[in-house]
C-alpha cells in the first residue's frame, strides 16, 4: 500500500506500462477519434511516470495502462514542485474514484483538468474539457510515426469513404 500523497509502486511484473513521467497523455478512443480525431482518451501521470485515468464510473485506475490502449501522444508538464505535483495528481484520482463517469460531461478530460486546476499550472485555473483537447492536439507529442498513422489512418478511411459515397 502506499501513502496518499506518493505516487503507486511501479508494477514489478511484465508487461511495463509506458513510463511518462509528469506527463498528460492521449490515446485514440474509437470509433469516436475516427470521426473526429481531436476527441480522445486522457490522463495524467505521477512523476514516477504511471499514468492514471478515469475510465469509467467510480474507476481511476493507477495500473500505468490507459482504458484505451497506449497513450500515442504526450504532453510533459513543466514543473516547479515534484512533490505537490504528485499530491496534487493523487488529489484528482481521491475526487474522482468517487465520480461517475459521464462521457460527455464528466469524463477523462474532466479528471486531467482538475489536477491541472488545483495546481493552477501556467497560471491557470480554468482548465476544461475543450482547452485540454484542442492543447493536446496541438502541443501533445507523437510517441512514434506509427502512432499518428493509428491516430489518423482511420479518420482518413472513413472520411474518404463519407466522401466517395457523397458523390
Amino acid at each position: 500500500m502506499h501513502s496518499q500523497s506518493s505516487p503507486p509502486p511501479l508494477p514489478s511484473s511484465p508487461p511495463s506500462p509506458p513510463l511518462l513521467p509528469h506527463s498528460i497523455t492521449w490515446s485514440p478512443l474509437p470509433p469516436i477519434t475516427w470521426i473526429c480525431p481531436i476527441i480522445g482518451h486522457t490522463g495524467i501521470s505521477y512523476s514516477n511516470g504511471i499514468i492514471t485515468d478515469f475510465q469509467g464510473p467510480y474507476t481511476v485506475s493507477t495500473s500505468g495502462f490507459m482504458a484505451f490502449g497506449p497513450p500515442t501522444r504526450s504532453l510533459p508538464l513543466k514543473l516547479s514542485n515534484l512533490t505537490s505535483y504528485d499530491q496534487t495528481v493523487s488529489n484528482a484520482k481521491g475526487t474522482y474514484d468517487k465520480r461517475m463517469h459521464n462521457i460527455c460531461c464528466d469524463n477523462c478530460h474532466s479528471h486531467v483538468c482538475c489536477a491541472l486546476n488545483e495546481m493552477e499550472y501556467k497560471g491557470f485555473k480554468k482548465w476544461n474539457m475543450v482547452v485540454l483537447a484542442f492543447w493536446m492536439f496541438f502541443y501533445g507529442r507523437f510517441r512514434s510515426w506509427g502512432d499518428v498513422v493509428k491516430t489518423f489512418g482511420p479518420s482518413v478511411v472513413f472520411w474518404g469513404i463519407v466522401v466517395a459515397f457523397m458523390r
